[in-house]
């Protein structure tokens, strides 16, 4: 039965039997001409203009049917779908007229109309049936609409014999050089299922949220199902936490685990900038050398003080100091991040009393 929504629903095709007096039976089952008329029709899917072929349509894909005339006629299309619904494509009555032109071709939908054709089940080897007539047919004793509603008629008769019967009676009282007919094959394959699974996301802090594609999926340490196979990104946040970023792949019918243990925001109290004299050499000594109190002299290290110095120059730009300041075997090193970039600093002394200060940065992007 065809349902006319925001798309056409094509019902699948099937094979055709019995002929009348004058048509007669090929060995694929189709209703042929005994003649050889000078009248021809082509009839086609459209994913095999070829005609050849026995392509492969899925349910609910969209479908065209064109047929070609050598010669102006009527053309009438017919479909049977495995189950014995023998439904007339052509004319209905969304398609006033089925009248082509010599050399020319009808399509169906034709370009420009506001609906679809689709194809519905049951699954199975289908079939369009063109007959081509140089009079127009009177198809009401064979056919009729089932409701008003209805946009396509059903022919009287169940499955390829019954199509059979009900065309002789047309075209018997016909000319034999005055019709034909021509057939297009094609197989319906059932819906793809699609494959989903399933992920579980473990993290060491309760009430984190994960992000999954850029979407908000949820809380952390939880399962979730039904999610469609592949790899995306996830993020995975918390308050005071350092964002988890990374990439996870699902796969159809399993279960995906990740473990993700967030690493807290260290944050450092706010530093006191030193006092200034406005001359910055003045100044960078003074740090080396520390405070005078009173007669006492408290020397600090000099590679610290140049990480000190270097921090609050950063902090004054808007990083966050996330590793305080740990000794190495030549000076000291320190983390500090700013949105999405890492920042690592680093202190080496070298020979002739001479301090390296460097900064080395890493930003994430999101695409």
């Amino acid at each position: 039965m065809k349902k006319l929504s925001n798309a056409l629903t094509l019902s699948t095709l099937g094979l055709l039997s019995v002929a009348g007096a004058q048509g007669k039976l090929s060995a694929q089952s189709i209703i042929v001409n005994p003649t050889m008329p000078d009248l021809s029709v082509s009839v086609r899917v459209d994913r095999d203009p070829s005609g050849n072929q026995n392509p492969t349509y899925r349910i609910g894909d969209q479908i065209a049917l064109d047929a070609t005339v050598n010669r102006d006629a009527y053309v009438y299309l017919f479909d049977v779908d495995p189950a014995g619904v023998v439904t007339q494509i052509l004319p209905n009555r969304l398609s006033s007229s089925n009248f082509v032109k010599a050399g020319t071709s009808v399509r169906f939908p034709a370009p420009g109309d506001r609906f679809q054709y689709n194809v519905s089940g049951p699954a199975g080897q289908s079939k369009v049936l063109a007959l081509a007539s140089l009079t127009p047919l009177n198809l009401d004793q064979i056919s009729e609409f089932k409701s008003a509603q209805e946009s396509f008629a059903v022919v009287k008769g169940s499955g390829q014999a019954g199509l059979a019967q009900a065309l002789s009676i047309v075209v018997n009282p016909l000319p034999q050089n005055s019709w034909m007919t021509d057939t297009a094959f094609y197989n319906v394959a059932p819906v793809q299922a699609v494959q989903t699974g399933s992920l579980y996301i473990g993290t060491n802090v309760q009430g984190a949220t994960v992000y999954l594609n850029g979407q908000n999926l949820g809380a952390a340490n939880v399962t979730y199902a039904n999610l469609g196979a592949g790899t995306y990104p996830i993020r995975i946040t918390a308050p005071g936490y350092v964002d988890y970023n990374g990439r996870v792949t699902l796969s159809g019918g399993t279960i995906s685990n990740i473990s993700v243990d967030l690493t807290p925001v260290i944050t450092q109290a706010p530093v006191t900038p030193a006092p200034t004299s406005g001359n910055l050499l003045l100044d960078f000594l003074g740090s080396l050398l520390g405070n005078v109190a009173g007669t006492t002299v408290t020397v600090n290290d000099p590679a610290r003080a140049a990480m000190d110095q270097k921090v609050r120059a950063l902090q004054s730009q808007g990083y966050t100091l996330t590793r305080t300041p740990a000794a190495t075997a030549t000076g000291y090193v320190a983390t500090m991040t700013k949105g999405y970039s890492t920042l690592t600093v680093t202190v080496e002394r070298q020979p002739n009393r001479i301090l390296s200060v460097q900064t080395s940065e890493t930003t994430l992007y999101r695409y």
